[in-house]
């Protein structure tokens, strides 16, 4: 005799047939499920990963604010006091960035040209604004002189090694030839020579493959900038408290000051968060398509079981007995559903990347270009909250897609149910 309360033993029983362990329908019911959490968790780690990986190499490249005036920033250590003054502040540097031309190999006829930024760096100070200093893959992280720092993307485009002598092209070089020439002067403008010092790798594609780093005091001769600067960036405590920082400053600094948060400054983090949002809205109506084979699987056992309930009610069953009967059937389908759809997904994110070096081998195709997403492999990230929310709604999704064919269930009369039978 079953210890189970005879709702739920009939419910476990009229999904597993007596010719087969288990019934075609319940089976297509379960698979839908199952697709449709495993869909969710894979779509959702992989955006949270992206997140996760996409904001630490901006972060490790880029400061949590930026800080500009309007003009350039002239006393800008004044500047760099008030800021610091701030108690989620924990590090602030001055900022020269900017286009220049560069070109390879000056003293030969085998030359290529770029125009990278070119961004300035105090390294006692960089230190603690990016992992640029410690992220260099070949030669060394010195910027003394003229020294300069390559990103691994564009050193291997211009084949460029540490030791190797490039000519820089600046701003200020195309002013004073203009000037000169208003003057009635014919003067070429001059480039400088600079020494490859080392090539750094932050990796994200984007500034390995279109920045050049050097000292500050070069940048700003570069750009004729004297003693200011374009601007300043600053870390803070947590990247989240950014935005309340941002207030906080522009309340102290005033209104003739510019303080930009990371996120403003990436619209591509503004994407990715928009995106996963649509996502998990987009995939979860997959769920909504199971949940619909689950009320179809009810109501067809309904409808076999018209009989069966009639002479369940003239025994003495109540009708909320009978809704208990097949509203356990939706909840073993879906709780079944959701816990092999946990699994698959689970498994599915183990060899992501895996699959997609199998379909590069197979195919051809390139299914996630380092050049357009500036990582190497799929990233993915399993937060307890999003797996949370997934496997929840997808079982109350279920629940409810039972409900209307358990309560008919409930309310059929003995008599109407035995008329025909």
């Amino acid at each position: 005799m079953s210890k189970l309360p005879f709702e739920l033993f009939l419910a476990l029983r009229y999904l597993r047939p007596k010719r087969t362990f288990v019934s075609v329908i319940t089976l297509i019911s379960i698979i839908g499920v199952m697709l449709g959490v495993a869909v969710l968790i894979v779509v959702i780690s992989v955006m949270s990963g992206f997140d996760r990986q996409l904001r630490e190499k901006i972060l490790g490249f880029n400061s949590h604010l930026t800080i500009r005036q309007e003009g350039l920033m002239h006393d800008y250590e004044s500047v760099m006091k008030i800021v610091s003054s701030n108690a989620h502040v924990t590090a602030v540097t001055p900022l020269v960035i900017g286009r220049v031309m560069l070109e390879t190999q000056p003293d030969s006829d085998n030359t290529m040209i770029e125009a990278p930024y070119v961004r300035g760096i105090v390294p006692r100070l960089e230190k603690d604004v990016s992992t640029l200093l410690s992220s260099i893959v070949a030669g060394t992280n010195s910027v003394t002189g003229k020294g300069l720092l390559v990103g691994s993307s564009l050193a291997s485009r211009l084949r460029l090694h540490p030791g190797d002598k490039v000519a820089i092209l600046s701003p200020r070089a195309f002013k004073e030839w203009r000037r000169a020439s208003k003057g009635g002067r014919e003067e070429a403008p001059m480039a400088e020579d600079y020494e490859v010092r080392g090539i750094f790798d932050v990796g994200y594609y984007e500034f390995d493959d279109q920045f050049v780093v050097c000292s500050l005091w070069n940048a700003q001769d570069l750009y004729g900038l004297d003693e200011a600067v374009h601007g300043l960036l600053v870390m803070v405590h947590d990247p989240e408290r950014a935005f309340t920082v941002q207030r906080e400053l522009e309340e102290t600094l005033g209104p003739e000051f510019e303080v930009v948060t990371w996120m403003d400054d990436s619209k591509l983090m503004e994407a990715v968060i928009v995106e996963k949002n649509i996502m998990f809205i987009v995939v979860f109506f997959v769920m909504i398509v199971a949940a619909f084979g689950i009320t179809s699987t009810l109501i067809t056992f309904v409808v076999q079981k018209t009989r069966e309930i009639g002479m369940l009610k003239a025994l003495g069953a109540t009708g909320r007995q009978l809704t208990f009967l097949f509203f356990s059937q939706s909840l073993a389908i879906g709780l079944t559903g959701v816990l092999l759809g946990f699994g698959l997904g689970l498994l599915a994110i183990s060899y992501r990347n895996e699959f997609l070096l199998f379909m590069r081998r197979a195919t051809g195709l390139e299914l996630f270009p380092a050049k357009i997403y500036g990582f190497s492999e799929l990233p993915a990230l399993i937060l307890p909250g999003d797996i949370a929310v997934i496997c929840g709604g997808s079982l109350i999704i279920c629940l409810l897609a039972g409900v209307l064919p358990a309560w008919n269930a409930g309310r059929l009369k003995p008599v109407e149910a035995l008329r025909y039978e």
